[in-house]
C-alpha cells in the first residue's frame, strides 16, 4: 500500500541571504513528493549546513541562494563533503544565480540547479532521478 520511502533532504540559507521564501516553498513540495525534509533556516554557514547534513544522515543538501554568492558558498560545502567522507550527498541548489555559473557549478559537483520559475514538478521529478527514487 505504501510505496518506497523517499531520502531524507536537507534545505539551508547559507551566507547572509535574509530571504527564504523560495525556500520555504521547495521544502514544503519536496514535502508534499514525500521526502522528509529539515530546513535549517536562514543564515547558516558552511560548517553548520555540513555538521546537520550528517548528524541528520541526509541524502541530499539544497541550497538556496540569492546573494551571489553561490560559487563560495556550494564550492565550501562540497569541500566539506569531501574532508568529511560525505561525496555520497547530493548537492543540488537554486536561487538567483546566473546561466553562465551553472556549468562551473555542475563542474564542482553540484548535481542540479534550479532557477526562478522551475517547476515543482521538475524539481521532484529531477531530485527522484537523482536519489533513484523509483517513480
Amino acid at each position: 500500500m505504501f510505496g518506497p520511502r523517499k531520502p531524507r533532504l536537507l534545505i539551508a540559507k547559507p551566507g547572509l541571504d535574509g530571504h527564504d521564501r523560495g525556500a520555504k516553498y521547495v521544502a514544503q513540495v519536496l514535502r508534499d513528493a514525500g521526502f522528509e525534509v529539515i530546513y535549517t533556516g536562514i543564515r547558516r554557514t558552511p560548517e553548520q549546513i555540513v555538521a546537520t547534513a550528517i548528524q541528520e544522515d541526509v541524502a541530499g543538501i539544497g541550497l538556496s541562494l540569492l546573494s551571489g554568492a553561490h560559487l563560495l558558498l556550494f564550492r565550501r560545502v562540497i569541500e566539506l563533503l569531501h574532508a568529511q567522507g560525505a561525496d555520497d550527498i547530493v548537492v543540488f541548489g537554486g536561487g538567483t544565480i546566473p546561466p553562465k555559473d551553472i556549468p562551473l557549478l555542475e563542474s564542482l559537483g553540484v548535481a542540479a540547479v534550479f532557477t526562478p520559475g522551475t517547476s515543482a514538478e521538475r524539481i521532484v521529478e529531477r531530485l527522484d532521478e537523482l536519489l533513484c527514487v523509483p517513480a
